[in-house]
């Protein structure tokens, strides 16, 4: 079984909970908010929305504690064809400048991929390739398990293998770019319902996340060459 994620946010971040405008220097507790809504008529009409929560928890230790959720909504013609929810947690603990150990937990619904509900937990090893005050790249390797509740009633029990390039660029004070690439690979088993592939459901996601794999690549070429 794979599961492949991207995501792509331009957001806006700030104290979690604080009153002041921007989080004040060395706040440990940030977090950001972002939503997105896209509507279309004429022969078809559609309707795409999402919402996205992001919370880190940071003290400049050898600990970090990351949180986020994510919701997806998409209609064409009064027909829902999307509705995915997520939600994750990963802890971060530094043994170097540029290594570090993690743990991830992560809880998804997609009732348009073959399954009610997916858990998924995984430990490995990240390296931060670029790692500087107005960027960061970070590869990712692991291992874990993942347990998925088919719409048919069944449920699956398999070990994965996890990967992820994770990419941050501070725009300004208050602004950055992020992208995510994750990979998990289990093992293959036979449905009695096999789902779409993603291609036939989504064809609009799988190359708008193709557009972002290849301005994530050609953005870490640029940072190559100008170092």
């Amino acid at each position: 079984m794979r599961a492949l994620c991207a995501l792509f946010v331009l957001m806006l971040t700030g104290s979690a909970f604080a009153q002041a405008p921007a989080a004040a220097p060395g706040d440990p507790f940030i977090g950001s908010v972002s939503l997105g809504y896209l509507a279309t008529t004429g022969n078809t009409d559609s309707k795409n929305a999402n919402a996205s929560m992001k919370a880190t928890w940071d003290l400049d230790g050898p600990w970090k504690h990351d949180w986020n959720a994510l919701a997806i909504s998409a209609r064409t013609n009064g027909v829902t064809t999307a509705e995915s929810y997520s939600a994750g947690y990963k802890a971060l603990r530094d043994f170097s400048d540029k290594s570090y150990l993690f743990f991830t937990g992560d809880w998804r619904q997609d009732q348009f991929a073959g399954y009610d509900r997916q858990v998924s937990e995984a430990i490995g090893y990240g390296r931060r390739l670029i790692d500087t005050e107005r960027q960061m790249l970070a590869l990712e390797g692991g291992a874990g398990a993942k347990q998925t509740d088919v719409i048919t009633g069944e449920e699956l029990d398999e070990a994965i293998v996890r990967g992820a390039l994770d990419y941050l660029l501070h725009i300004s004070e208050t602004s950055e770019f992020s992208q995510k690439l994750l990979i998990e690979q289990g093992e293959r088993r036979s449905l009695s319902v096999r789902p779409k592939p993603l291609l036939e459901r989504e064809p609009l996601k799988v190359w708008r996340t193709l557009a972002l794999v290849s301005l994530l690549l050609n953005l870490v070429l640029l940072v190559a060459a100008l170092h």
